[in-house]
């Protein structure tokens, strides 16, 4: 007997799936505190870099750099709602995803903090240096 893997759910459009990924987006951001702290530093960043007058392919390294943080928490954040989705019982044998994913951002926000380093501290110390 053939059995096809189709899916039984309908296909969605274009823009329901736009919708989707918004509402994930605005779930990711909403339901978790650790946005607050990336969003603090990526405006200070951004202040920074706009009253240091950065070249273009600096934005583009500090842009990628932020966009890397802040996805990296989206999938953590997606992770810690499905462990802690499951019932209580079932939970401990995942709780080193939880781990890895947090440990992921880490990397991603300590190279992001370099890269900014780098950019950002010759330009202050140019700019303190000619005061």
């Amino acid at each position: 007997m053939n059995h096809s893997l189709k899916e039984t759910k309908p296909t969605r459009g274009w823009r329901e799936k736009f919708e989707a990924a918004f509402r994930g987006a605005k779930r990711g951001v909403r339901g978790h505190s650790s946005f607050f702290v990336h969003f603090f530093f990526t405006a200070l960043v951004i202040a920074c870099s706009v009253a240091l007058n950065i070249a273009l392919w600096e934005w583009c390294a500090l842009i990628l750099c932020i966009g890397g943080v802040l996805v990296s928490e989206l999938f953590n954040s997606s992770i810690e709602t499905l462990v802690r989705g499951m019932p209580l019982d079932q939970r401990p044998p995942y709780w080193p995803a939880l781990d890895i994913a947090a440990g992921a951002v880490l990397v991603a926000s300590g190279f992001a903090c370099a890269i900014g380093i780098l950019i950002l501290a010759p330009k202050f110390l140019t700019f303190w240096v000619t005061r």
